[in-house]
């Protein structure tokens, strides 16, 4: 009895101590767990972590059942701020740590060495700085390693080498050197590894041959060097090989479509591999991608594309496949008709030579790209290109073909930009190319086609730019083609034989940059609706029958730089209004002018002519002193080309930023501020289109406020000392500011801004002429420039700021559509004076303004990712906030809200929708990829939604919400197949 009851007793004591050890182990952890929320900035965002529950049970930690350890801690896209705490390394029995897409800072601690049992280590997608700890080589068990896209620096470290039960490492978007460790080679379970994007320099390791079970092998732009070492050819199981963008040399091994059967992507674009691309990559039946391009390959191209039935995208571009003599070098095309899914096939400058083969047409219709630009084929077009419905670029410039252009090409509605310059080309312009209403741009320069411009080219209006100069073209110039508002870029009818007068409808090319109709046979006066072409900076008439006196409304295109009307027969005075132009280039020679020609415009003949015979000479030292100005003006502008060629910055330019401007010099440049420049309007001032004539013709945007109304002293005062120390691709510039008085003294204050020639999101979104040319891509890079320009103004900027006013009409787009933050007249300074409350303030616009403004809340940047949400469901619904169906209770927001995640579709923008059903329907007959694309719908709506919450603390985080948005932009490119 004794015996038992000490037995019972030894037993108590055990427990005792067990439950004791096992107390101060929980203990441990839940320390670890306070420390790491301590060192969270926002730590609102692990506001679940407190005492009201045990720390098994919060959100994101896992523990074992029997011992109750931390075994997991899970907190992906989380929108978590802050420094990662060392206490993490006491949490001993964690096997999974995960802090994936969120906005860590500083290093990564040494401590995490400590986690013997840890099996995933993901800190991807933050902001981690400094080095790779070496003793990350303690885990012993880790399994999968991810660092990548973060700010890491250092080497790779060789201590990884130790952890032999890796099989995934991903270091990606970093800034680590040192080469790739060959010691890496060891870790025989490697599967995965990525270091793409990283300086690391040196050369591949013979040594990572040994990686047997690998299968994705990324080290694109890694400033690699050297040859690709036998023994990578060997890893069978390889399905993604990416060395894309390096310098590295050598051949690729013939048989390697035997070796690496299971290639799904094989990327090396951009090296200097030599050599024939082996036949036998025929083998690879799994391929989807193969990008070869900008590589020395030579031979001829000899691979059997029948079997890759699931190939999507083919780039082999500026190689030398052709092998010279032969007629066939592009009979290969005929073995790519099973390949339904081919989207791209991009071979330009190949030196191919031979005929294109009918069997081009046979490709699926959901081809969208074909690029043959810069070889040396010849014959005809086949007609049964017609057949590639989908297309939406066809490139076949530079090359021999010839015959006529085939009118089957009328039925491509698809087709956005059409290049078959520099062949011979020879009769009509096919009439049916007026039914491509998608066309933006259409070169068919350098060829010989004759007979008359077709004037149903008109109905293309979504042309940006029309090059049809150097054919034997005759008639006249239809006018439907001068009335295609969209051309911008370039008008070229030069070197053709037209005649007739140049019609008064030129006036309608307003926003055209330039115009080029010199050497034909046009005649009459020049209409002076040809003033109307403001935007005008390259204008050329030269080598015509044009008569009479240049018009006088010439004076309002302020911005022409190359201006060129010689040999022509006009008369009259040269017009003095050309003295207050800034010319680049501009020659009036070989005309009827009279009167003294004055000496600093270089006009290529120091006497004025009047009906071919030179007036009284000019007295020897005048001619001698014009010839002299004249020589000293050729010199002049040979050196600021040559300067200007050699991308030099001049003197204006270094500083810009310290350039003086009186308000005698925007009155001129905006014509007295004249109604015709006004291009916008605010609450505190108009905005117009200026010329800066003392700064090369400059065209600016300035703001000129209205000190009268209330606020608006101090909003001039807020954009200067906003625009003192921002910079950033994504706001808009200022170029100076004026603070003077006018000429009847009253007290005068202007912005100075770079001008944004496509106007604003507000115009695209609400006029009917833009919406149906901004589609899903385009309206996704302009939420990503916008959220970019928000993540720098609160996180980049010391203090931090807060714009106040974000909405549509303050974002400004380029020539190329990059969005451009403006107007910060409300900015608040987070952490001055400037950010203190006062109820009086304006407080941003009504609909974009978040809720706790209208209670006389603290301005936060917080208030500008609500105002943010709103504007990226105007852009997706295009309906503003303030929409006359938002009564009752029901807001964008909620109208957003209410539709996901099923019904984002009820929602979104009409114009948009339609356009994607179209392109859903041209890439794939599957409702799986309409399917993808509604997807993304839905997860921008959500953002949308989550951003414009009316809790400011719940809202989303800018940095996440830049990630997000890129992670939908490179889906989205993958579906609609945008090329490199």
């Amino acid at each position: 009895m004794n015996s038992i009851m000490a037995f019972l007793f030894s037993c108590l004591v055990v427990s005792l101590i067990t439950s004791t050890i096992s107390f101060s182990s929980n203990e441990t952890d839940y320390q670890a767990l306070l420390k790491f929320k301590s060192m969270i900035r926002n730590e609102e965002a692990l506001s679940s972590w407190n005492a009201s529950s045990h720390f098994c049970d919060w959100i994101g930690v896992s523990c074992g059942k029997s011992h109750r350890r931390v075994t997991a801690v899970v907190l992906k896209s989380r929108g978590l701020q802050g420094v990662l705490s060392p206490y993490v390394g006491n949490l001993s029995f964690l096997r999974l740590f995960s802090l994936w897409n969120n906005t860590f800072q500083g290093t990564i601690p040494h401590q995490l060495g400590h986690l013997s049992r840890l099996r995933f280590l993901q800190l991807s997608h933050n902001n981690f700085t400094g080095v790779i700890p070496t003793n990350l080589s303690g885990c012993s068990k880790l399994e999968k390693l991810g660092l990548g896209d973060n700010k890491l620096v250092g080497s790779i470290p060789e201590e990884i080498s130790f952890l032999s039960k890796l099989n995934f490492i991903s270091v990606s978007y970093n800034e680590l050197t040192g080469g790739i460790p060959p010691a890496l080679g060891n870790i025989t379970s490697m599967e995965v590894f990525d270091v793409t994007n990283n300086p690391l320099g040196g050369s591949i390791p013979d040594t990572l041959g040994h990686w047997k079970s690998l299968t994705q092998f990324d080290s694109g732009i890694c400033n690699l060097s050297g040859t690709i070492p036998p023994s990578i050819f060997n890893l069978s199981l390889l399905t993604d090989f990416s060395l894309a963008e390096n310098q590295l040399t050598g051949s690729l091994p013939s048989a390697l479509g035997e070796m690496l059967p299971n290639l799904v992507f094989l990327q090396l674009r951009n090296n200097k591999l030599t050599g024939p691309l082996p036949p036998s990559i025929s083998n690879c039946s799994k391929l989807v991608d193969i990008q070869l391009s900008y590589n020395n390959f030579s031979g001829k191209l000899n691979i059997n594309f029948e079997k890759l039935k699931n190939i999507y995208r083919i780039h082999l571009g500026d190689n030398t496949f052709g092998v010279g003599r032969e007629s066939d070098d592009m009979q290969f095309i005929n073995t790519l008709k099973n390949c339904s899914r081919l989207v791209s096939l991009d071979l330009h400058n190949c030196k191919f030579q031979g005929v294109l083969p009918t069997s081009i047409g046979n490709l699926s219709d959901q081809f969208r790209r074909l690029v043959l630009r810069g070889n040396h084929l010849y014959g005809n077009i086949p007609s049964s290109i017609g057949n590639l419905v989908g297309l939406t670029q066809l490139d076949l410039a530079d090359n021999h073909f010839n015959g006529e252009i085939p009118s089957t090409i009328g039925k491509l509605y698809k087709l956005q930009e059409t290049y078959l310059f520099e062949n011979q080309f020879s009769g009509p312009i096919p009439d049916a190319i007026g039914n491509l209403s998608l066309l933006n741009r259409l070169a068919l320069d350098s060829n010989r086609l004759e007979w008359h411009i077709p004037s149903n080219l008109g109905n293309c209006h979504n042309l940006l730019e029309l090059w049809l100069n150097d054919n034997t073209l005759s008639g006249t110039i239809p006018k439907e083609l001068l009335q295609i508002s969209s051309l911008t870029i370039m008008l070229n009818l030069s070197q053709n034989s037209l005649s007739g007068s140049l019609p008064t409808e030129v006036g309608e090319l307003k926003m055209l940059t330039s115009l080029d109709l010199s050497n034909n046979n046009l005649s009459g006066s020049l209409p002076s609706s040809l003033g109307s072409c403001t935007s005008l900076s390259f204008l050329s008439l030269k080598g015509n029958f044009f008569m009479g006196m240049v018009p006088s409304s010439l004076s309002s295109m302020k911005g022409v730089k190359t201006l060129d009307l010689s040999h022509n027969k006009l008369s009259g005075s040269v017009p003095q209004f050309l003295e207050r132009f800034s010319f680049e280039y501009v020659n009036l020679s070989f005309n009827d002018f009279e009167g003294f020609v004055v000496a600093w415009l270089n006009l290529g003949c120091p006497c004025a002519r009047r009906h071919g015979k030179i007036k009284k000479p000019l007295p020897l030292f005048v001619t001698v002193i014009i010839i002299a100005s004249t020589l000293l003006s050729i010199l002049f502008f040979t050196y600021a080309w040559c300067k200007k060629r050699k991308g030099q910055p001049s003197q204006s330019s270094r500083d810009e930023r310290f350039m003086r401007i009186s308000y005698g010099q925007l009155l001129k440049a905006t014509d007295g501020f004249s109604e015709a420049n006004l291009i916008g309007e605010g609450g505190f001032g108009f905005v117009y289109k200026g010329i800066l004539d003392h700064d090369h013709n400059r065209i600016v945007a300035v703001k000129v406020l209205h000190l009268q109304n209330r606020g608006a002293h101090k909003s001039f005062i807020a954009e200067c000392d906003a625009w003192r120390s921002i910079r950033h691709r994504n706001l808009l510039k200022i170029i100076t500011s004026c603070s003077s008085v006018d000429f009847q003294g009253k007290d005068f204050k202007a912005l100075v801004y770079e001008f944004m020639p496509n106007g604003s999101l507000n115009d695209w979104l609400h006029s009917r002429e833009s919406t149906s040319r901004l589609n899903l891509l385009q309206r996704t890079n302009i939420l990503i420039d916008v959220a970019s320009a928000l993540d720098y103004l609160h996180n980049q900027c010391l203090p931090p700021i807060v714009h106040c006013d974000l909405k549509p009409s303050n974002i400004l787009l380029d020539d190329d559509m990059v969005a451009h933050v403006g107007d910060f007249g409300l900015v608040r300074f987070l952490g001055t004076k400037s950010n203190q409350n006062n109820t009086s303030d304006i407080r941003g616009t009504i609909g974009y303004a978040p809720p706790e403004y209208g209670v006389a809340s603290e301005m936060t940047s917080s208030g500008d990712v609500y105002s943010f949400g709103i504007l990226l469901l105007e852009v997706m619904t295009r309906k503003r906030p303030t929409d006359n169906i938002f009564t009752e209770g029901l807001s964008l927001h909620k109208f957003a809200q209410m539709a996901l995640p099923n019904h984002v579709t009820d929602v979104i923008d009409d114009n948009l929708l339609n356009f994607l059903q179209e392109d859903a329907i041209a890439t794939q007959h599957t409702i799986a990829k309409a399917k993808k694309i509604e997807e993304c719908l839905a997860l921008t709506v959500k953002i949308g939604v989550s951003c414009s919450v009316d809790s400011s603390r719940h809202r989303m985080n800018i940095q996440n919400v830049v990630r997000e948005l890129q992670h939908i932009l490179d889906t989205l490119r993958k579906i609609f197949e945008v090329s490199y």
